[in-house]
Order: structure tokens, then sequence, then C-alpha cells
């Protein structure tokens, strides 16, 4: 029996795409909804759903062990109100179970972001654990954590129709309320490390993320959509810090402007390097031979 379990908050515009493209294969569908203040809760019951309340906790990890204790499925599909099941994707699902080799599943997720299909490497295949033995998964109680896995694991293909629908980041509002909470838990974690604020924090760790993101993860080749996003995650790692300097009691620190130009020089020169990097590492031939020429010469 498969099992079928979603999490809610304020879900009414997108719970009936969920539940409707996982209807035919699942035998339950579980709704978890953590305090709704719309009517999420009575559209699951319209649709058949069965329903169970959480307390709102602000991150969906913290309800992720009840959500599963609920299902009776020996097997389970996690979904987010967010994604939806491909007719495709719904017949490998079902391919999976009947075969029983395994005892979970890490299946790829499509984001479409800002109205568009994110394929840069953080977003794209973008594994997440979602089928599952009821007994083959305990989650960590932490934001973004990776679970603690029982038996044989498989990987679904990476291919664009075995892949779950991620309707993630619709406007740009929607990123700063969904930052706003998750950073709130990141520095709090920090804080539970006992980490130490540093100024340079403030300038490092937002340069760096923005770094992996824009060249290291490829998110250029996504163009102003890649430009954007890596920007907002940087801007998402200057707050988690900003929010840990916080924590510590907005402590005071003189970093100077000597101190600030070097950290600022540091940024600009791992910029340069990653620039000449990427450009010579897409290139073949004598587009190659140009960028090395270029890079020795720093023309």
């Amino acid at each position: 029996m498969l099992s079928v379990v979603i999490n809610t908050y304020n879900e009414s515009g997108t719970l009936k795409r969920v539940v409707d493209s996982v209807r035919k294969l699942a035998e339950e569908i579980v709704v978890i909804d953590t305090q709704s203040t719309d009517n999420t809760v009575a559209i699951a019951k319209k649709m058949g759903c069965v329903v169970y309340s959480h307390p709102k906790v602000g991150i969906v990890e913290l309800v992720r062990n009840f959500s599963i204790s609920k299902a009776k499925g020996d097997w389970i599909l996690l979904l987010d109100a967010d994604e939806e099941i491909q007719p495709k994707l719904a017949e490998y699902i079902k391919k999976t179970i009947s075969e029983d080799k395994v005892d979970y599943c890490r299946i790829p997720r499509k984001n479409i972001i800002f109205n568009s299909w994110i394929k840069s490497d953080h977003w794209w295949p973008d594994y997440a654990y979602r089928l599952f033995k009821k007994d083959a998964i305990l989650w960590q109680e932490t934001i973004h954590s990776i679970p603690i896995t029982t038996g044989i694991g498989y990987d679904f293909p990476s291919r664009e129709e075995l892949s779950i629908i991620h309707h993630n980041y619709q406007s740009i509002s929607q990123f700063l309320d969904r930052l706003n909470r998750y950073t709130d838990f990141q520095s709090q974690e920090l804080l539970a490390l006992q980490t130490k604020f540093n100024w340079t924090d403030i300038i490092v760790k937002p340069t760096q993320e923005f770094l992996s993101q824009y060249f290291a993860r490829k998110g250029y080749q996504e163009g102003i959509h890649g430009l954007v996003l890596s920007l907002l995650q940087a801007f998402s790692y200057l707050i988690v810090y900003l929010k840990l300097w916080e924590k510590s009691g907005f402590q005071k620190a003189s970093p100077g402007l000597s101190g600030i130009k070097n950290e600022v020089l540091k940024s600009t020169s791992q910029f340069h390097w990653w620039y000449w990097h990427t450009r010579i590492s897409d290139s073949h031939g004598l587009v190659k031979l140009y960028w090395q020429v270029r890079k020795f010469f720093r023309l």
C-alpha cells in the first residue's frame, strides 16, 4: 500500500494540483496541516484526504517524522503542496514498488523559479528523499537536513519526465518570506554550535555563496535568472550572519577602512579567478587558447 503524505500551510491555491497528480497512484492521501488560516483543510477534506493537524513550526523538517507516523501504507511518497507528480513518474514509482528491490529512493526535482525551469547545478537534478518504506527513513530536525536511512537506496534517473515538478519561488516576495524564516533557524543553529560572529563573515560568506552559485554551480548559464538567484542566495547568507550578530548581542567591532578594503580585494581576486577559470573551461580549441592568452596578459 502506498500512502502519499503532503505537508501544508495556507495552500488553498496549490493543494488541488498536487492531490490530482497522485489520485490514481495513491491508496491513501494524508495531509498534515500546520494550522492554516485559509481554507486548506476544507479543500483537503472535500478531496477525500485524511487530515491531521500539527503546530506551526516554521520549517517542514520538524514535521516530517510526525507526518510519516500518520500514514498507514508500508510505502510512503512524501510531497510538499507546491509539487506535483508527472504521469511517467507515477508509472515509474509503481514499477519501483512492485519490484521491491530497494528501501528508499531519491527522486529528481524540476524547479520552476520565477517562471523558468532552472537547470544549473544547485537546482537540477536536486535529488530529494521522497519515496521509501515506512521504517527506512528518520528525519533529523534541522533545516534542509539529510535523513537517516536504513537499507538499500536508489536514485531515479535524472530525466525530466521522471522528476517531481516543484513550483518553487513564484515571486521575489515569496523568496524573501521564506528567507526570513529559514535564516532564523540557520542562525540559531550556528549559535547552538557556538559559532562566534566575526565582522568579516558579512563580506566573506555572501561572496563565497555568490561565487559558488554563479560560477561553480554554473548559474551564469541561466541568464538573468541565474544572476538573480545567485545574488538572492548570497543575500540570504548575509542575513544569516547578521542574525548571528544580533543573537550575539550586536557586539561592537572596528573593522576599519583598511580591513574592509583587504576583504573586498580578496573577494575581487576570487571573482577574477572564477571569471578566467570559467572562460577557459567553457572553451575549446583556438577559443580556449585565446582566453588563456588573455588571462596570462590580464587583457
